[in-house]
């Protein structure tokens, strides 16, 4: 049964900042694909989207997290046997077999695998604390829980949800603790099988490598798109081109511009103020993810946050390092930003477990 008490430790502050986020998310939208001749339009049916969230990160809310530390495991065989679906009956498009067909919705268990790797490595850390620090004996079990998801999820090909997992996993294990011999080791295994994995790469894969390294090598083919971005950037100045004047995003030179490069509109038209502010906003988010994290009630609840935060903060880096050319573009959205359902759907839920832990931090 619902505490009614629990409504007045509810995190306002965290909800409405994420709302901001999504409504600018959406003007942007609009500006971006305003023109399109289409039926429904774009930044309609992310209101469709952001409103759906909404109320499933409030029924998030109204279950007790701790009830989830006893069902990681099961969501993780769940998951995992969805991920092998995909590959063996899933929906193919763009040459990629990511989603499931459930006719009124096309299911993408990647996506989910975030949120599930978070619960399942929070249980896992709150019971096996380490004082010292985990050596790499301890760190056997979130290695398979962490590569299993991160291999089929490769196999799609969809390189940089697999990043994000592994990242997910690598951020939660850092907080719980790891020794320093250990974290050496790991380092150094690291960059051999970075080294290593460009021959498991797919070839379109090894040219998003080469095009990041030389955007120039091929201006209209492969590097058009992080070029593009990168005149959208710059040409916004100090104090941008104004609301739907940005010629990159408007004469249609930038692709993507309502997904992977909505950044760059939004940068092209409210310039360096515009995107310090909304950067500003973002950190606000993760510092206040944090805040949560440091008042849970409980470790399972702290794991828990933490990896929420991280999920939001790597989603964050990697985007926008795509859109300014510091990294290779492999296909990761801006959260509450770029324009996709399964994306807003799984960043509101975890926004819905960090208001969950919030509103609960009393709570013993």
């Amino acid at each position: 049964m619902f505490d009614r008490r629990l409504l007045l430790h509810f995190d306002w502050v965290l909800l409405g900042t994420i709302c901001l986020v999504a409504a600018l998310g959406i003007l942007n939208l609009y500006s971006s694909t305003s023109t399109w001749e289409m039926g429904t339009p774009v930044y309609v049916k992310q209101s469709y989207w952001l409103c759906i969230g909404l109320v499933i990160a409030l029924a998030v809310c109204t279950i007790d997290y701790r009830h989830l530390e006893y069902l990681g495991f099961i969501f993780y065989a769940v998951n995992l046997g969805l991920l092998l679906f995909v590959l063996l009956f899933g929906k193919t498009s763009m040459g990629a077999t990511r989603w499931i067909d459930l006719g009124f919705f096309h299911l993408q268990p990647s996506e989910i695998m975030k949120l599930v790797i978070i619960i399942t490595l929070a249980r896992y850390f709150d019971e096996r604390g380490q004082v010292h620090g985990h050596t790499l004996g301890d760190l056997k079990i979130p290695f398979l829980l962490l590569g299993a998801p991160a291999l089929l999820i490769m196999k799609q090909p969809d390189l940089g949800t697999a990043m994000l997992v592994l990242f997910i996993g690598a951020t939660m294990a850092l907080f719980a603790g790891i020794r320093r011999g250990t974290l050496v080791l790991l380092s150094i295994a690291g960059g051999l099988a970075a080294f290593g994995g460009w021959f498991l790469l797919r070839d379109y894969q090894k040219e998003r490598i080469r095009t990041f390294l030389d955007p120039e090598r091929d201006p209209l083919g492969s590097g058009y798109h992080i070029i593009q971005s990168k005149i959208a950037v710059g040409s916004g100045g100090f104090f941008g081109k104004g609301f739907m004047k940005g010629t990159q995003s408007q004469l249609s030179f930038l692709p993507e511009r309502h997904t992977d490069f909505a950044f760059s509109v939004f940068a092209e038209e409210w310039g360096f103020v515009g995107s310090l502010l909304l950067l500003l906003i973002y950190l606000f988010i993760v510092f206040w993810g944090i805040y949560i994290a440091r008042r849970a009630a409980d470790r399972f609840g702290m794991f828990l946050a933490l990896g929420v935060v991280a999920m939001i903060f790597w989603h964050i880096v990697v985007n926008l390092g795509m859109v300014i050319g510091l990294l290779p573009v492999v296909g990761v959205p801006l959260p509450l930003f770029s324009y996709g359902g399964t994306s807003m759907v799984t960043t509101m839920i975890g926004t819905g477990l960090l208001l969950n832990v919030s509103m609960r931090r009393f709570m013993f």
